[in-house]
């Protein structure tokens, strides 16, 4: 199909397809004159995924183009997933947090196998000091119930990938999962607290 069709397939401008090839977030077509190219199916579910990372997973378009890269690779899925994580979270400094907060996650995260330098590791130590910085230091039921929650999730992650039938797909949603996951564990969050909220303190009924 021509830049046009691709743009009307996809809801994407022509002039955002264009900027998204300057970028190398999407592959160039295949040349069919001097300025024509032909696009196939794979630059549509491209253009999806680049949607994806960018409007609903907040992604800047440096870091949609260092995850899309790392979907192009042939890295592990291991390192893969490395590099989704440290794309979608904040940049921390250990030297920068407090040592109490760091052995407070330790302490949560006994027996997992994490990197020090595990970007969820630093955020979860961040927070942790936070909630101390505001007078709310004894976090000792809510934060363990987080952490049991986060390991269900990371199965829940893992048994979706594994389900992907070659490498190509397994590698887009280690990446698009990370990204959107987030978003999707947030949102459902929000929905729990609702639900759970109307049944602990739902207003009598009227008599």
């Amino acid at each position: 199909m021509k830049m046009a069709q691709l743009s009307s397939a996809s809801g994407v401008p022509v002039a955002t397809i264009k900027y998204y090839l300057r970028e190398g977030l999407l592959q160039p077509g295949q040349r069919s004159g001097p300025n024509q190219s032909l696009y196939g199916p794979e630059h549509l579910r491209r253009l999806r995924v680049i949607r994806g990372l960018l409007d609903v997973g907040g992604l800047s378009v440096a870091a949609a183009h260092q995850v899309i890269d790392a979907i192009d690779s042939d890295l592990g899925l291991a390192h893969t997933f490395d590099i989704a994580q440290r794309t979608v979270s904040p940049q921390l400094e250990r030297t920068a947090l407090a040592p109490d907060a760091l052995a407070q996650v330790d302490d949560v995260l006994d027996g997992w196998l994490v990197s020090p330098d595990n970007p969820g590791r630093l955020a979860a130590a961040r927070v942790l000091q936070t909630f101390r910085e505001l007078g709310q230091p004894d976090l000792s039921g809510w934060v363990p119930a987080y952490a049991a929650a986060a390991l269900a999730v990371a199965d829940a992650d893992l048994d979706e990938i594994d389900a992907r039938a070659d490498r190509e797909s397994k590698t887009e949603m280690v990446v698009i999962g990370t990204v959107l996951g987030d978003a999707l564990f947030a949102a459902l969050r929000r929905a729990a607290q609702e639900h759970v909220t109307a049944e602990r303190y739902a207003a009598p009924p009227a008599p």
